[in-house]
This record gives structure tokens, sequence and C-alpha cells, in this order.
């Protein structure tokens, strides 16, 4: 078993394609014959989720979708929680509903993904800086 942190690079609200990103902060994947990759972001205004790795225009639906369901002032109701700023409440309600981790194959010292499935990190903020990733893989080594 082996268990390390990648650092994502600062992104804006939205939903971004980091798998290549994932991937070369493991090195220790090309290791494993079978196992699993769990990757837990380590923030409550950020999310992880797995799909659409071709067209953009999925993550652009997605934050569309997303700022819809937890906008920052929504119609008739004031958030209680403003302290850290507008969109940080929305953020946290938007973790919750994409989810905080990813359990992904690992089989032949790569990622074991659909044709067109790739990691998204889902930013929830505006300006939410870099973000931090635990990455366990567990298996049998090749």
């Amino acid at each position: 078993m082996i268990q390390t942190d990648i650092t994502l690079a600062a992104r804006p609200r939205g939903f971004h394609l980091v798998t290549d990103e994932v991937v070369a902060g493991l090195p220790e994947l090309r290791e494993f014959r079978v196992g699993l990759l769990h990757l837990m972001i380590r923030h409550t205004s950020a999310s992880l989720t797995l799909n659409e790795n071709a067209s953009s225009d999925v993550r652009r639906d997605f934050r569309s979708w997303a700022d819809e369901v937890a906008p920052e002032r929504p119609a008739g109701f004031n958030w209680t929680h403003t302290i850290e700023g507008p969109d940080d409440m929305p953020a946290h309600i938007k973790g919750s509903l994409t989810g905080f981790d990813l359990t992904l194959p690992v089989r032949d010292g790569r990622l074991h993904l659909g044709t067109w499935q790739g990691i998204y990190l889902c930013e929830h903020r505006e300006h939410g800086g870099p973000r931090s990733l635990t990455a366990t893989i567990w298996g049998e080594r090749a």
C-alpha cells in the first residue's frame, strides 16, 4: 500500500479535467498489476467526480447545473454561513452533492477507466486556490 499527497494547481470555479495531473503525481501507480486507487480531496468547498473526458460542453453544463442548484444568492432565502464570502456556503452544498472521494480500479500500472471517463476537480469557489488530494493505492504489485 502507498499513500501520498497530490497538490492540484489552482483553478477558477468550474469542473476541470485533472486525470493527467493526478496520474503524473502518482508514479507509483506503475508498480501495481491490479488494485484500487482511493482519492480524497481535503477541502469542503471543492470536490471530485468521474465523468465525460472528451467534450468540454459536459463540464460547462455541470457548472451551470451546480450554480442553479446552489446559487450564491437564492431567491427568497439568505445563507447564514457567509463569513468566508457569498460563494462559500453554496460551495459546501455543491461539494456534498458531488462527493469528496473516488475509488478507481488499477490494472497493469494504469487507471482502468472507461474510454470516455476522466477525473474532475469540481472547484466550487471563484478563487479556491491549490487543492490537496490524499491518494492511497493498494493491491497486488507487478
